[in-house]
């Protein structure tokens, strides 16, 4: 498996090779990704922003994610994930974003949707993709995955 490290040099050579920016859509990551991108001395030359938008209300304020999807399909949802993705992408100007949603834990899991199910949005140009991971393991294994399953995934794509 990829370093983390070494990921982020992935993800920035591609990006700054292209002249693309990226931006950030994160709910139950918290700012993880963001933070792991802004790591990397020189970041600012790719990486744009990131919107934190844990509550449903921001995710509509931000992003402009319609309530109607959220009360049809929950924040937790690949619909949202790609709702949160395109509204970062325009919001920010940007070729590249990823979004993330999901659930945590250790609370606010259900039959249907268990803690660990995180729903994700990636946009590169006029593409968008979403998928839904099932992670195992405590609060910050689920975010730390999350943010690992981000990244990785936005590089197979960019490749």
């Amino acid at each position: 498996m990829i370093n983390q490290l070494d990921l982020t040099q992935q993800l920035a050579q591609i990006l700054i090779q292209r002249h693309w920016k990226i931006a950030l859509a994160e709910s139950c990551t918290g700012g993880l990704v963001s933070a792991r991108l802004t790591e990397l001395a020189g970041s600012s030359e790719w990486f744009e922003r990131g919107y934190v938008t844990y509550s449903n209300q921001a995710k509509i304020d931000c992003l402009g994610v319609p309530n109607a999807t959220l009360e049809r399909f929950g924040a937790v949802s690949e619909e949202v994930a790609r709702s949160m993705v395109q509204g970062a992408q325009k919001n920010a100007g940007v070729q590249v974003a990823i979004a993330i949603t999901g659930i945590a834990g250790p609370t606010g899991g259900s039959p249907e949707k268990p803690v660990g199910t995180v729903c994700f949005g990636w946009a590169i140009d006029e593409k968008w993709i979403c998928k839904t991971a099932h992670f195992i393991g405590d609060r910050q294994a689920v975010r730390e995955e999350a943010c690992d399953y981000a990244l990785s995934e936005l590089l197979a794509l960019l490749q």
